[in-house]
Parts: structure tokens; sequence; C-alpha cells
């Protein structure tokens, strides 16, 4: 058993409030907020600033704590180990997997990042997956959120995972993303996923403009050009 920190990173989900409560009740301990930063580097790197220890859980600002999560029952990581993450269910698709998972992650890891789309595939060491599902990723909070959650996510799989998932891991994982639309506002999300792959096409390999992703005004500019203003909140 340990006693880690826990830090909550938000930037506009609707139900961070709840959620980040939440996470505090279920986990036992005190949850800090990081909310609003710009820059998704710059937001991990000062998450690693705000707690006191060395391993501490990171949700996002739509992750859902499962009520049985039994915080008393976590390991500490193994020395090569710089993340574990647990998977989520995705109430879009169905798809159970790390993306929106609860994670535990070290603080000199963070203070170390390198570069990568997808933020935390560039930790320094391994990164662990379990088996356990911890939660679910309510990435569908509103319209532009489930167009944003399958367009740079299919967008990430399509150039190639950064986590060294197999390329037909990565084709049924965005198949899933396409073609199985289910729950609120699950049309944007098919619809994004659809706009990600074509991006990923076109941009691939050009790193300045695939870096977009992680823009939120860029993403929002997007989003509204293609699907209008009054999809933005539903």
């Amino acid at each position: 058993m340990i006693t880690p920190d826990a830090v909550m990173l938000s930037y506009d989900e609707p139900l961070a409030d709840k959620l980040h409560a939440r996470l505090q009740r279920v986990l036992g301990i005190r949850a800090k907020r990081l909310h609003g930063v710009r820059g998704m580097r710059r937001a991990y790197r000062l998450a690693a600033e705000l707690v006191d220890c060395e391993l501490f859980f990171l949700a996002d600002g739509d992750f859902v704590i499962a009520t049985e999560f039994d915080i008393t029952t976590v390991e500490p990581l193994a020395d090569d180990v710089s993340m574990r993450v647990w998977r989520a269910i995705n109430p879009l698709n169905g798809l159970i997997y790390g993306y929106g998972g609860l994670k535990l992650i070290r603080r000199s890891a963070l203070r170390d990042l390198g570069h990568a789309v997808d933020v935390l595939a560039a930790l320094p060491g391994r990164v662990e997956f379990t088996a356990e599902v911890a939660g679910t990723t309510r990435c569908n909070q509103s319209p532009f959120h489930a167009w944003k959650a399958g367009f740079r996510e299919c967008a990430m799989l399509s150039r190639g995972s950064e986590y060294g998932m197999s390329d037909q891991g990565s084709a049924d994982r965005i198949a899933a993303w396409q073609h199985c639309g289910q729950g609120e506002f699950a049309q944007y999300a098919v619809s994004g996923a659809h706009e990600g792959v074509a991006f990923a096409a076109d941009f691939a390999r050009r790193p300045r403009e695939f870096d977009r992703l992680n823009d939120p005004d860029w993403l929002l500019a997007r989003f509204t050009a293609v699907h209008g203003e009054q999809a933005v909140v539903g």
C-alpha cells in the first residue's frame, strides 16, 4: 500500500467540479485541482509541482472514478516504471482501454517530460498498463467534447500509437470510434473520428501542423467551422 497525492487536471469540462468531488470521496484523500492551464505539457509539469509525494494519482477533468476503486490495494511503481494506467470505459463506443483512464505517475518523470503529441507518451522510463478498470471517461459532456475526443484519438491512432500499440490494435480502435456511436452526442464523436483520420492523412508527417491537436482554440475553431456555434454546448 502507498499513500500518494492526487491531482485532477481539468480545462473546460462541464462536469469537472462534480467529478473532482467524487474523486476525493472515493480515494479518501484530498485531490488537488489544476484548471484552465493552456498548453498540455505546461499543465502536466505544473501538476508535478502541486504535489508533495514522488508518486501521485492523475485524473482528467472528465474521469468518473468507480466507487469500488480501492486505494489501499495500490502497489508502488517499480523502479523502471514512470506511469501506471488503469483502463476506463468509453460511453461512446464501448471500448475499454487506457484512453481517459486513471494514472499513477512519478513527479520526477513529469519534470523530465520529452516531446510527443500524446504528451505522456514522452515520459522517461516504462509505462505500465493494467487490466483493471478504474472508472469511465465522460469525454462526451458536450457535442464539442465528444467531437474532440474522436478527432484527437483517431488522428493519433492513425499516425501510429506513441505507446507501442500494434497497427491492428490501432485499426480496431479507430473502427470502433468511427462505427459504434452510442450514448450522448455520439454522432459528434463519430464525425470527429472520421475527420481525425483525414487530418492524419494530410498532416501526420508535418509535426508543426499535427501538434495542433493540443491547441484548444484551434480545435474549437475547427469544430465550429464544420458543426456550427450552436453545437458547442448542445
